[in-house]
């Protein structure tokens, strides 16, 4: 009698292992459809994009889908061609002439300021870290005037200089705060093992932390890139010559001149123009969330 209850105690046991294993399928299946869906739709507009770049310009407005029905690459053969003397290739080397400068001028100096208050304690710190701070809330527009005055009167209009020489100085105050919080997260025992053995600071910060800091200064590679990448206002301001021109001014151009047709020309050279972003973002992409996700933490 007892084996017989044991039996059918087992059995029902079975059955809610297996009623509950079901119950969590169908919760699994449930979930990724709804964020595969919602995934759709947030890539929509990337995806149309892309498929728009291949269609002709009549298509565009009479097919809401993104895959063409007649695919063509005359958009980004005439696009590239752009509407001046010079081809989209003279504007994507103009724009990495920019980028590049100014993504190693930024990485080091904030990494050189975050170390020093992160590390060090000096007169006045407590102030000037709270000055850096409240830079955070001033709106860019505040300082544009003045910088320009100041570039004007400098000789620096026309070039690049505006662009490259106030990355050396630190001046995003998001990317210090970010590495000053990742450092608190890293022990000191290395550097201070560092320090015994007769390195110098710099040298301890070249060695010990640089290599630790990797995750987080490729996080403000990244950034720095992506934002300089969709910079419109910054060129606008100081460049007027069109061969200094980098990507988003001649996109800007190309819409002005051909805002009427031609749309398809338009859509393929941003196509090229978000490739470089995309391609390092996901190159980069376990750095960068490791940066993101230990920045913060406290040591």
């Amino acid at each position: 009698m007892r084996s017989i209850e044991q039996t059918a105690a087992s059995a029902q046991a079975m059955a809610e292992v297996r009623k509950t294993e079901r119950r969590q399928k169908i919760n699994a299946v449930v979930r990724y459809v709804i964020l595969a869906a919602v995934g759709f739709a947030m890539i929509y507009p990337l995806l149309w994009l892309i498929g728009a770049s291949f269609k002709t310009n009549h298509e565009i407005f009479t097919e809401i889908g993104f895959i063409p029905m007649h695919p063509t690459l005359d958009g980004y053969i005439e696009g590239w061609k752009t509407s001046t003397e010079y081809t989209f290739g003279r504007f994507f080397i103009n724009t990495f002439i920019i980028l590049i400068p100014k993504v190693l001028a930024t990485a080091f100096s904030s990494t050189l300021v975050a170390y020093g208050f992160a590390r060090f304690d000096f007169p006045g710190k407590k102030i000037l870290f709270s000055i850096l701070i409240a830079t955070l809330l001033l709106p860019n527009v505040v300082t544009r005037i003045p910088q320009y005055i100041l570039f004007r009167e400098l000789g620096w209009l026309d070039s690049y200089l505006p662009l490259w020489v106030p990355q050396m100085f630190a001046v995003d105050a998001f990317f210090v705060f970010m590495l000053i919080q990742f450092l608190r997260g890293i022990p000191r025992d290395m550097e201070e093992a560092a320090m015994i053995d007769g390195c110098k600071p710099f040298q301890v910060l070249l060695y010990i932390v640089i290599p630790m800091l990797k995750p987080a200064i490729i996080s403000v590679c990244l950034f720095q890139f992506m934002w300089s990448m969709n910079d419109f206002l910054g060129p606008l301001i100081y460049i007027s010559s069109v061969e200094k021109y980098p990507i988003a001014l001649a996109l800007k151009m190309s819409i002005s001149a051909t805002e009427s047709f031609e749309w398809n020309r338009i859509l393929s050279m941003t196509v090229l123009a978000l490739t470089p972003s995309l391609a390092v973002f996901f190159l980069a992409q376990k750095y960068f969330i490791e940066g993101i996700s230990t920045t913060g933490l406290k040591g």
